[in-house]
């Protein structure tokens, strides 16, 4: 009686290692399928990550905001036109 129940475990770990290997080999298929398809891709593929990163930057800092109305920025001395005298 053990001898069969020794016998049906052997049969059942072979059963097993032949189901692995066909996944195996499906997956290495599968794989070596997706590596052809995405060969050209390598490129397209750079460009989304410059373009992720350039996101990811942080913006510049705003200019900062002067009470004083343009024409009173424009220069210290003068009278203060914006025209040429």
């Amino acid at each position: 009686m053990r001898a069969i129940q020794v016998n049906i475990a052997i049969m059942r770990v072979f059963v097993r290692l032949r189901e692995m290997m066909a996944t195996h080999k499906e997956l290495a298929f599968k794989l070596a399928e997706l590596e052809e398809r995405l060969e050209g891709h390598d490129e397209q593929i750079q460009n989304i990550f410059d373009a992720i990163r350039q996101l990811m930057t942080p913006p510049a800092p705003p200019i900062p905001f002067s009470p004083l109305p343009w024409w009173e920025r424009l220069g210290e001395g003068g009278n203060g036109s914006v025209y040429a005298a």
